[in-house]
């Protein structure tokens, strides 16, 4: 065999391997019908523990630990959240599991703090058990001026980026930022003014919160109850009691939409018609406009409101207890007319 055939051949040969190359490990080894997924490694994984969580998700593992081995990922596995679209190579899906992508991470509405914990960990790897247990920790509570019952006011309704695989420390502190963020100079003199502690203004806008969804009307109702605090009238505020009855119950998945007479007397530090002054805590999270409608309350001479039967979804105001007896007869009469028992 002459050399030029030698040469020939050769060639032939290795343009077959690298092809068979090229096939095995650049082309398309995903194997999904959606253009992207996301998969989560938990911290402490193995490379043996990603093979299992990539497995469905890859045509041919024997490719990816291939590239793998070749670019050391074996002894480099990280934890988080990653990428992988569809169409991907080996070589791009090693490369894809080397970049953690962070979390867009939601919440608001939450009633309390257990809910807050069972969001936070559909979202991130922190169980709720240890991010409920590190939000209560003692020492942390104490070093920042809180208690079990109103650490709940640190947590500001928004959407936040974080790692999937953060700590509930770490995550902890970040919204311990987020708070210490807001509350800036200007808020904190708003609050001296009214004579409340930020963390005091929150526990109030959670009462405004659940009272009216109404932005236009939130200063007025939060006036009120202001008004009722500087008197040292009980609040009387039936939010407060709906929270009782739930926290009584252990179950705030109930809808009450109507508060009866004997509600009225629950024990409960959180029923606001037995006790003067302000609850434990928030028992809601506030958004920032019913925080910022309590710091810049209107001010009147308003000491009752109820619902309007005119204006659904507003209230009426009063100055004195005979006005606002016949807005609450009208309301009941109404409330009567729908059948509305609870």
């Amino acid at each position: 065999m002459n050399r030029n055939k030698i040469i020939k051949i050769s060639g032939i040969v290795f343009l077959v391997f690298v092809a068979v190359i090229y096939i095995k490990f650049f082309t398309s080894d995903t194997n999904f019908d959606k253009e992207e997924i996301y998969v989560e490694v938990p911290t402490g994984s193995t490379y043996q523990d990603v093979e299992k969580i990539l497995s469905p998700f890859v045509k041919n593992m024997n490719s990816f630990e291939f590239i793998a081995k070749r670019r050391s990922y074996p002894e480099n596995v990280k934890a988080g959240r990653f990428l992988l679209k569809k169409g991907m190579s080996a070589f791009q899906l090693v490369a894809a599991m080397r970049r953690n992508i962070p979390v867009k991470l939601a919440f608001n509405n939450q009633e309390r703090l257990e809910n807050l914990c069972e969001r936070l960990s559909s979202q991130i790897e922190p169980d709720t058990t240890k991010l409920l247990a590190t939000f209560r920790d003692t020492t942390f509570l104490q070093k920042n001026g809180f208690t079990k019952d109103n650490v709940f006011s640190m947590f500001l309704p928004n959407t936040y980026e974080v790692y999937w695989n953060i700590t509930a420390e770490k995550f902890r502190n970040k919204m311990l930022d987020e708070y210490n963020r807001f509350w800036t100079k200007e808020r904190i003199a708003k609050a001296t003014a009214l004579n409340l502690t930020p963390v005091q203004v929150i526990t109030v806008a959670s009462i405004v919160h659940k009272e009216s969804v109404k932005k236009s009307e939130r200063p007025t109702i939060a006036g009120v109850y202001l008004n009722r605090l500087n008197q040292g009238m009980p609040l009387q505020a039936d939010p407060t009691v709906i929270y009782a009855l739930k926290l009584r119950d252990n179950d705030f998945k109930q809808v009450i939409k109507r508060v009866l007479y004997n509600d009225l007397f629950i024990n409960s530090p959180y029923n606001t018609y037995k006790n003067i002054g302000l609850p434990p805590g928030p028992i809601a999270m506030p958004d920032v406009d019913a925080i910022d409608a309590v710091l810049n309350a209107e001010k009147h001479d308003y000491i009752y409101f109820c619902a309007s039967v005119e204006k659904f979804g507003y209230h009426v105001f009063a100055s004195t207890y005979e006005e606002h007896q016949v807005n609450a007869k009208k309301y009941a009469d109404w409330l009567n007319k729908q059948g509305t028992n609870r």
